[in-house]
C-alpha cells in the first residue's frame, strides 16, 4: 500500500513522461503522429493480401477478422520488445534522481495504451463503414478486456525492463520472440484451425484468450465466453504479480549496473 500511495503521489511524472513519449516517438518525421494510425494499417495490407489473396484461407472478411486482433497484439508485442529497454532508455533519471522506479515500466506501457486506443478508432470506423457494424451489449466487455490486456502488458513489462539491465542481450532476443509469438498466437488465422490435439498448448499462451475476447466482441459481435474472461483474467493477474516481483529484486542494484 505505501508502494502504491508513494506512485500515486509520482502521477504527475507518469503523465509527464507518457506525454513526452507521445510527442517524441515521430519527432522529426514528416507525418508525425500519423504514423500511429499507418503502422497498423500498412501492417493489416501486408497481411490481408498474404492471407485473402495469395494464401488464401476461406475467412469471411478476412481484414476485419485480422484488424480486430492485430491492434491488440501490436500493443503488447510492443510492450515485450520495446519495454524492456524503458529503465536502459532513461538511465540519466535513474542515476541523477530519486523516484520510483515502477514509474518508467508504468509509463511506457500507458503510452502503448493511448497507441491503441486512438487505433482503435480506426477499427470502429472500419468495422461500422464496411456495414459489419457493432454489438453494443458486446461493446459493455470491451473495457474489462483492455483493462486486463493492460495488465498483462504492464507484468510483461516490469519483467524484461528489470532483467535487461543485467542481461542486454535479452532486448535482441525479445525482438525476434515476439515476431515467433505472433505466430503462435491466433491472430492471423482462428484457434478452430489449429489442429485439436496442439490447442491445448495454444490456450497456455496467455495473449490466446485475450485475442479470442476481442475478436469474439468485434468481429462475432457476441460476448466473450466467461471461460475465456478468467482465463484471460487469470494470465493477466499471475503475470503482474510475477513481473512485479522480479522488478522489486532487480530495481535494488539498477544504478550500479547501467
Amino acid at each position: 500500500m505505501q508502494k502504491l500511495i508513494e506512485i500515486y503521489n509520482y502521477r504527475e511524472m507518469i503523465h509527464s513522461l507518457v506525454r513526452r513519449d507521445l510527442k517524441g516517438r515521430y519527432k522529426g518525421s514528416v507525418l508525425g503522429f500519423l504514423w500511429t494510425f499507418l503502422n497498423p494499417l500498412l501492417q493489416l495490407l501486408v497481411y490481408t493480401l498474404v492471407f485473402s489473396t495469395i494464401m488464401r484461407n476461406g475467412i469471411k472478411d478476412y481484414y476485419l477478422f485480422l484488424f480486430v486482433a492485430l491492434i491488440p497484439w501490436i500493443y503488447f508485442s510492443t510492450c515485450v520488445s520495446g519495454g524492456c529497454s524503458c529503465i536502459l532508455s532513461n538511465s540519466a533519471l535513474v542515476d541523477k534522481i530519486y523516484f520510483p522506479r515502477e514509474v518508467l515500466p508504468i509509463s511506457y506501457t500507458l503510452s502503448q495504451l493511448v497507441n491503441m486506443l486512438l487505433s482503435f478508432i480506426i477499427v470502429f470506423a472500419v468495422l461500422i463503414l464496411s456495414g459489419k457494424g457493432l454489438n453494443p451489449i458486446a461493446l459493455l466487455f470491451l473495457p474489462i478486456l483492455i483493462l486486463i490486456e493492460t495488465l498483462m502488458a504492464l507484468g510483461v513489462t516490469f519483467l524484461f525492463s528489470g532483467i535487461c539491465v543485467y542481461f542486454r542481450d535479452l532486448i535482441y532476443f525479445l525482438g525476434i520472440a515476439t515476431m515467433a509469438w505472433q505466430f503462435l498466437t491466433p491472430v492471423m488465422y482462428g484457434i478452430d484451425m489449429v489442429p485439436e490435439e496442439l490447442q491445448n498448448i495454444f490456450y497456455a499462451n496467455p495473449m490466446t484468450s485475450v485475442i479470442i475476447a476481442y475478436r469474439d466482441i468485434l468481429y462475432y459481435k457476441q460476448n466473450p465466453h466467461m471461460n475465456t474472461l478468467i482465463m484471460a483474467v487469470v494470465f493477466g493477474v499471475s503475470i503482474l504479480i510475477l513481473g512485479i516481483c522480479v522488478f522489486e529484486k532487480t530495481q535494488r542494484h539498477f544504478a550500479e549496473n547501467m
